[in-house]
């Protein structure tokens, strides 16, 4: 039975069945996760960022790594957009966004990759989405890297959970070896490693200031074109300013 043929109820028990959902979805009048502590989540923070994506995305393809139950990858078909790629490494997840997007009405592909892996789509993206992953990544520098250089094309909508200061330091390109003054400062770029966990989530290994998120992303060759929300970025793809990009590390075969 196809999601447009599914009665309310018969939501309200796949809803159910798919659960928990960390996306709060409106399926047909269904909320998927109403007592979500973050509230209306993610609409109320795409709601304070919205603008800075084209209403209208007709021929463009976006690649949304990490989509969770696909909210974001719904939206940008609800634009228009002429292909839609989601991407996460949770089966259950992708099985929730599966739901959901039939649910809509809206032709979406899934697949269970990681962002380590984007190299193997063989594919540029108009318009890439890497929200809220960052942080859950052991190595976040390297997938930047690799989506710079396999799949953006030309946008990357970024969000990454940030602490510590929000000002941002005026740094210079060089110290000499006995400068340290700048390492004691807060508005200098940190990357704050977690060793065990962090809200109860082991998958949560490094949270960044807003110093560290914008020199990051600069450092992997996104120049940041709007900065609408606390935590969110628009980026442009631009050329990396080290001639180090990404590392491939070999994987073992037995």
């Amino acid at each position: 039975m196809t999601g447009a043929l599914l009665t309310r109820e018969e939501i309200r028990r796949r809803v159910h069945a798919l659960g928990p959902w960390f996306h709060n979805l409106d399926l047909n009048g269904v909320p998927t996760a109403p007592t979500h502590f973050l509230g209306d989540y993610p609409n109320v923070k795409w709601r304070r960022f919205s603008g800075i994506i084209p209403d209208r995305l007709e021929g463009k393809t976006v690649l949304d790594i990490g989509c969770n139950a696909g909210f974001y990858a719904m939206e940008m078909k609800r634009r228009g957009a002429e292909r839609v790629l989601g991407l996460d490494t949770d089966e259950e997840y992708l099985a929730q966004a599966r739901f959901a997007a039939e649910v809509n009405g809206l032709r979406i592909e899934f697949r269970r990759m990681s962002a380590y892996d984007v190299g193997q789509l063989r594919e540029k993206f108009d318009l890439v989405i890497f929200m809220g992953v960052l942080y859950h990544l052991r190595h976040p520098l390297l997938a930047l890297d690799l989506i710079h250089e396999h799949v953006a094309k030309d946008l990357l909508l970024f969000q990454s959970m940030q602490r510590g200061a929000s000002h941002v330091d005026a740094v210079e390109k060089n110290y000499d070896f006995w400068t340290t003054d700048q390492f004691d400062s807060a508005g200098y770029p940190r990357l704050h490693f977690i060793e065990h966990k962090y809200a109860d989530d082991p998958t949560n290994w490094w949270v960044p200031n807003r110093a560290c998120v914008e020199a990051m992303l600069r450092s992997a060759g996104f120049a940041i074109a709007a900065h609408p929300e606390e935590e969110v970025y628009l980026c442009r793809r631009t050329e990396r300013p080290q001639v180090d990009g990404p590392v491939y590390p070999s994987r073992s075969t037995s």
